[in-house]
């Protein structure tokens, strides 16, 4: 028995899984968008956090790391129960070829499986679909979960993507708009310790000014609290 799976999203940097044979490749007619919601790593139900998902496309490829498992029905199948729990909000398993050569027309593997979801709101309740790239941003800037933040994991799929040679256009510039958002929080964040570190009981003197009172906007405010 071997059983092959393709990662493309955190699995290409983290698979979590004991594995015998790991290989850099792609699969075609797929690329990678952030259309996915998650509720229980980087976001909450409350606060989503946008993860990878694939959308068909033709002539695109999605590059990424394919893990092979040999040992037999156990092995396979821990494995497997393993991918499962850590991918639940992908409703779908898809059988894909997989290259290892650009522009090659032979694939390398035949029978590899990839989570995929249904871009379906109505049939797939994870799925958030397209936005815009400065409203995506947002939500990766701001999202936290218990294994921490949004942010993080988009730009750990930057960097393992560069890592293996083939850098995603879209990634870094989803990416680097969610930087842009990161400096605004921050910067509303710094400001606003700054008027509470400052705060104090003016004395009463009748060249005295009223209290101004500033407010910052609902997103950063969300930020500082968690």
């Amino acid at each position: 028995m071997v059983f092959w799976i393709f990662g493309y999203g955190s699995l290409v940097w983290n698979p979590g899984f004991e594995y015998d044979e790991k290989m850099i490749g792609y699969i075609k007619d797929y690329k990678r968008v952030f259309d996915l919601a998650c509720i229980d790593h980087r976001g909450t139900a409350e606060h989503p956090a946008r993860t990878c998902t694939l959308e068909e496309s033709e002539g695109s490829i999605c590059w990424g790391a394919v893990y092979c498992v040999r040992g037999g029905p156990e092995k396979e199948k821990k494995a497997m129960e393993y991918l499962e729990r850590r991918e639940c909000e992908y409703d779908s398993k898809t059988i894909v070829e997989f290259y290892t050569e650009e522009d090659s027309a032979q694939p390398a593997l035949t029978g590899v499986t990839v989570f995929t979801s249904t871009p379906d709101k109505v049939n797939n309740k994870y799925y958030l679909g397209p936005a815009p790239l400065e409203e995506m941003a947002w939500q990766i800037a701001t999202a936290h979960g218990p294994c921490g933040d949004n942010r993080e994991y988009i730009f750990k799929m930057e960097k393992a993507l560069y890592d293996i040679g083939h850098e995603d256009d879209y990634i870094i510039e989803l990416a680097n708009e969610v930087r842009k958002v990161c400096e605004i929080v921050n910067s509303g964040i710094q400001k606003e310790k700054k008027l509470i570190g400052s705060a104090h009981i003016p004395l009463k003197t009748k060249t005295s000014s009223p209290v101004k009172i500033f407010s910052l906007p609902e997103a950063v405010v969300a930020v500082a609290a968690d």
